[in-house]
């Protein structure tokens, strides 16, 4: 039995292989994890959007569902590499790019994760302040505070508060939908047979968005099944993390989606509305919301230090750090993360939306390209000693990677959809896909240019 098991001590492993001797655990706590961390506001309020760009309740649920299934697999077959190579999911991207190389899309993954990190601060800052007798900056560093505890104790805390979660969650939220049926009449089903161009652009924009939710967890899903056995089935670790994300996040979408039709005042202030839903329980219940965000927010940045570490790492072959220093980068990821949010909560539209849709421009050909690497060209076979090498078979900079990567974020310029910026493709479909092509370029390009290499 592993240390951290044992006692919920401070994790000891980082970025290194985790010893056969030290693996535990079982696919069933994967699909707790995701379950929970799907159960939040968060993702409830991904699924008010479709509704508000004017599309019908049951062609917004449709598309969440859809987009939903697509992004899974991807997550999903992102997670079933963990307990196979057994380090963290971004340390391996260093037989794709190389081992310097692999700090290029390491840097996105770091201010993916810090915005994502800023971004919880501030949509859980007015539950918050129900609770606490406190002003907005404080709740802010004070919900840092907790984050940076939670993260730094690490994997086995994170995994029992997610197997925690999981239950009083889906308790929470189905009893909210219980009381807001039993209230009220269902919507209503007489909705347009043919939709308008406005709803077909509506739909794909709502199916986006909900596969870009799930896509973003790839650079760190496998971070949380690293530590099961090496014999646990690819299978079970595929299908335990995509039912666990998928009946999570398209059940909030779909619960928002519903909240956006029936009752706006609700979805515009879900933490708030739901928690008058329950009456003298309120003031339980917005505990219970601000604890789900929380575990979002300790998931980001555990995984922003993972990758912060994997590039501090790279040219000195190191593959552990201690505890003070682990603290210190944790320390610095967290305040960096808090000063944003505090500057920006009073703009939080106009200061987060490019910043974070540009960030999945740069992480899904990245995805493309380990999937593709995993799956396709190397078939699960690497060096794991290698991967901390600069003088290993993976080498300082692998051009195959680094080019289809260049690449897979150009190819998606027509497709974006930014506030100062949208492209030829964007507009004539009245959606941002970029995501698309972000995903089969790059990874066909990987291919080619990988068979080319060993011919």
């Amino acid at each position: 039995m592993s240390n951290e098991r044992a006692g919920l001590r401070v994790e000891q492993h980082s970025i290194d292989f985790i010893p056969l001797t030290q693996r535990y655990g079982t696919p069933l706590r994967l699909f707790t994890i995701w379950l929970s961390i799907n159960l939040s506001i968060v993702c409830l309020t991904v699924g008010t959007l479709g509704v508000g760009a004017g599309l019908p309740l049951g062609r917004a649920v449709l598309a969440l569902v859809l987009g939903n299934a697509i992004g899974t697999v991807f997550m999903a077959a992102h997670s079933a590499q963990g307990p196979h190579l057994g380090i963290p999911q971004m340390i391996q991207s260093r037989a794709q790019f190389g081992v310097l190389g692999a700090g290029l899309p390491l840097v996105a993954v770091i201010a993916t994760y810090t915005l994502y990190t800023a971004a919880n601060g501030v949509i859980v800052r007015q539950s918050l302040k129900s609770l606490l007798p406190l002003g907005d900056d404080t709740v802010l560093i004070l919900f840092g505070a907790v984050t940076l505890l939670i993260a730094y104790i690490g994997y086995e805390l994170i995994h029992r508060m997610g197997a925690l979660l999981a239950v009083i969650s889906a308790a929470l939220f189905a009893g909210a939908t219980l009381l807001l049926l039993l209230r009220h009449d269902l919507p209503s089903a007489s909705e347009p047979i043919t939709p308008t161009p406005l709803q077909s652009a509506a739909f794909m924009l709502t199916l986006t968005q909900a596969a870009a939710w799930s896509l973003s967890f790839g650079p760190y899903v496998a971070d949380y099944s690293r530590y099961l056995p090496a014999t646990v089935s690819t299978w079970r670790v595929f299908w335990y993390t995509a039912m666990g994300n998928f009946l999570g996040a398209a059940s909030l979408m779909v619960l928002g989606a519903y909240l956006a039709a029936r009752f706006p005042s609700i979805a515009a202030d879900p933490g708030t509305g739901l928690a008058g839903l329950f009456g003298p329980g309120s003031f339980l219940v917005r505990l219970l919301i601000v604890v789900g965000v929380l575990e979002g927010n300790v998931m980001n940045l555990y995984s922003a230090y993972m990758s912060t570490v994997t590039i501090l790492t790279s040219a000195h072959g190191m593959s552990r750090v201690g505890n003070r220093l682990k603290f210190a980068l944790l320390l610095i990821l967290i305040a960096v993360a808090t000063w944003i949010a505090i500057a920006a909560q009073e703009n939080f539209d106009q200061h987060f939306g490019d910043m974070l849709n540009a960030m999945i421009y740069v992480l899904v050909p990245w995805s493309a390209i380990n999937l593709a690497d995993y799956y396709l060209v190397r078939r699960g076979s690497y060096v794991i000693a290698d991967m901390f090498d600069v003088k290993g078979i993976y080498g300082r900079y692998r051009w195959t990677g680094i080019l289809s990567y260049l690449i897979g974020i150009v190819v998606q310029i027509p497709f974006m959809n930014l506030s100062f910026y949208v492209g030829d493709v964007a507009v004539a479909l009245g959606a941002d896909l970029a995501w698309v092509p972000g995903l089969l370029v790059p990874a066909t390009l990987y291919c080619v240019f990988e068979k080319a290499r060993r011919t």
